[in-house]
């Protein structure tokens, strides 16, 4: 005769020990077998920024201004598809057309750096960027301004 080692009783459900048990409604089944393997984890946002070699090969780039400015936690990216924004593990893309401005903020004290991302339906969008000293607070300033100026003007005089 087997014998298994261990308890033989199922999990207890209920309120008492699932503060998500609701009475009537199976519990939430994972989908995998047990012994399925673990597939590869999800890419973080600046991975699934950057394209593989090829993939890049095959996308026209513009020679254009690319403005990009990241610390441990916040990233932004400004070129020719729109300004994308990163902040750990969330977030979002702006085509040009879906911006209304871009404002930059830096502060008289301290080294956090301001852009906001303004939509033409009165939504803002702010991230914060530390930046290493801040000198690079000019430095960032110029190299945004170059982008704005070359492909946010295109997008309004394509508009008209």
């Amino acid at each position: 005769m087997e014998q298994r080692i261990g308890s033989s009783s199922q999990p207890l459900e209920g309120a008492g020990f699932d503060p998500a048990f609701i009475p009537g409604l199976p519990s939430p089944v994972s989908g995998e077998a047990d012994d399925a393997k673990p597939e590869e984890a999800e890419a973080t946002p600046e991975e699934a920024f950057e394209a593989p070699a090829e993939e890049a090969a095959e996308e026209e780039v513009p020679d254009g201004p690319v403005f990009e400015a990241s610390d441990r936690r916040a990233k932004i990216v400004a070129d020719h598809k729109g300004v994308r924004l990163f902040l750990d593990d969330q977030s979002c893309e702006f085509r040009w057309d879906e911006i209304g401005a871009v404002e930059t903020e830096s502060p008289r004290f301290g080294k956090r750096f301001t852009i906001t991302v303004h939509t033409p339906d009165r939504r803002w969008y702010p991230i914060e960027i530390e930046a290493t000293s801040r000198s690079r607070f000019a430095e960032w300033d110029e190299q945004l301004d170059a982008v704005m100026d070359k492909y946010f003007e295109e997008e309004a005089e394509d508009t008209d």
